[in-house]
């Protein structure tokens, strides 16, 4: 080993470089990994059993059968998917139809995972839903915190959020308060004199929500719980990082496009925009007189939202409503597709940054926005969104989950349905062995899914 020099005249000892050679010879342990760092990320721990989830949209609804794995990855045992009928932005306007979509979908699936569902775990896209933030406080008197003080805090926000012709479906603790300890993930076991938190409460139409409980009632399947469509897509296809600093999922559907803000890895806000990919179609098959068939077709195969120098001269062959003559085609140039396109996806664009911009929480609306949905696929999307939000972009797909029903380049429309599993399995749930509906639904709190059963 080279010999360390020092001197006295300097300021060192021996003492001091026998230090020095202990500290270089710790170093060299570490790297040698004979001492194992202590940040290595911990594995996902998910809930036992297997889960059936469906996503109810405008344009598909989809049906997941899956479970986690203790590789930390949840697998699809089985789904379906079928056209979507009976549904208009989010919401259910025909049971008959949309009860026989949701029956295909979900007989799809347990055909395929050899499995019979009773109990689903389903996204809530219509009913305007709304979030709000509420401040909450409850005595402990010097003693430990219990689950039951947790609970009592909870429903004191819930009987606070209460508003007549809404019902509550989330009311999420983002982090608690242990007198002046901010921020502690979970509050047993401390001792204070006032616990409090901060607790992000979403609500949505009564009626949307007892017609959402209908039609599955039909269909022979019980809800277990109900769950925000931001919320989902949010835990299937953003980072943990992202949802820790503070990052935006816009989950562009066919209906509605939904928007959800995450920080310090919470859900702090949701909003929806009535609009989504099935406007776009109809603005095609209005404007070109042409069939909604060929209008998604136009739209999914040709569609961009940037101009491109040889959209002029590209002539695209289409048939005009009316026409029976299916040899008899009008061709229309490229350019005006993107012409009809353009404007739609400006729009919601345009909406969605103000709905940031009054967000009103902080640093966390100003982050990287994740653009995911089958809204997302429209090529060119990214750079114009980047331009109009203002923000860092990328496009979202779902992580850590093997066997979704398409190959990696559209999985994105399956964001919402890949995200129900992730919550059905556990994660992104505060304090997730604690069931806050089951103790809400005991006593004077019957409002949330129990209320439901029993008032159809």
């Amino acid at each position: 080993m080279k010999q360390l020099n020092y001197k006295t005249s300097q300021g060192n000892s021996p003492n001091h470089a026998k230090q020095t050679i202990a500290i270089a010879r710790s170093r060299q342990l570490v790297k040698s990994n004979i001492f194992p760092p202590d940040d290595l990320p911990a594995q996902k721990q998910f809930l036992p059993g297997v889960f059936g989830v469906l996503d109810i949209g405008s344009t598909k609804i989809t049906c997941l059968i899956g479970q986690g794995k203790s590789n930390g990855k949840l697998k699809v045992l089985g789904y379906g998917w079928r056209r979507s009928h009976g549904v208009k932005q989010g919401g259910i306007i025909n049971l008959k139809s949309a009860e026989r979509a949701i029956r295909s979908a979900v007989g799809q699936a347990e055909e395929a995972a050899e499995r019979r569902l009773n109990k689903i775990y389903v996204n809530l896209s219509g009913g305007k839903p709304d979030s709000q933030l509420y401040n909450i406080e409850w005595p402990i008197g010097g003693r430990e915190i219990t689950n039951h003080d947790i609970y009592r805090l909870v429903n004191e926000g819930i009987l606070r959020a209460q508003v007549e012709g809404r019902e509550i479906i989330h009311a999420l603790p983002l982090s608690f308060n242990v007198d002046e300890t901010a921020g502690v993930e979970d509050p047993r076991g401390h001792q204070c004199e006032i616990l409090s938190t901060t607790l992000h409460i979403i609500s949505t139409s009564a009626t949307s929500l007892k017609n959402l409980a209908t039609v599955l009632m039909r269909s022979e399947l019980e809800i277990e719980s109900i769950i925000s469509t931001p919320l989902a897509a949010g835990l299937a296809v953003m980072a943990p990082d992202e949802r820790d600093l503070g990052a935006t999922i816009v989950d562009m559907g066919g209906g509605t496009t939904s928007i959800g803000i995450f920080g310090d890895n919470q859900l702090l806000y949701t909003s929806q925009i009535p609009i989504g990919g099935s406007h776009i179609t109809r603005d095609i098959a209005g404007i070109l007189s042409t069939s909604i068939d060929t209008a998604e077709w136009l739209k999914t195969k040709y569609g961009s939202a940037e101009y491109s120098y040889n959209d002029e001269y590209q002539q695209l062959p289409i048939q005009m409503i009316g026409d029976d003559d299916y040899e008899i085609m009008t061709k229309v140039p490229l350019s005006r597709v993107i012409s009809i396109i353009r404007p739609r996806i400006e729009e919601t664009l345009e909406l969605i940054r103000d709905r940031l911009d009054n967000a009103n929480i902080g640093k966390a609306a100003n982050g990287r926005v994740v653009l995911t949905g089958g809204g997302s696929l429209l090529e060119g999307l990214g750079p114009l969104a980047a331009r109009i939000l203002n923000r860092q972009i990328r496009l979202g797909k779902p992580n850590n989950i093997i066997g979704l029903p398409n190959d990696s380049t559209t999985s994105a429309a399956f964001s919402t349905a890949a995200g129900l599993l992730c919550w059905a399995a556990g994660e992104g749930r505060t304090l997730a062995d604690l069931d806050f509906s089951n103790k809400k639904n005991n006593g004077f709190l019957k409002k949330i899914i129990e209320f439901i059963r029993i008032h159809i």
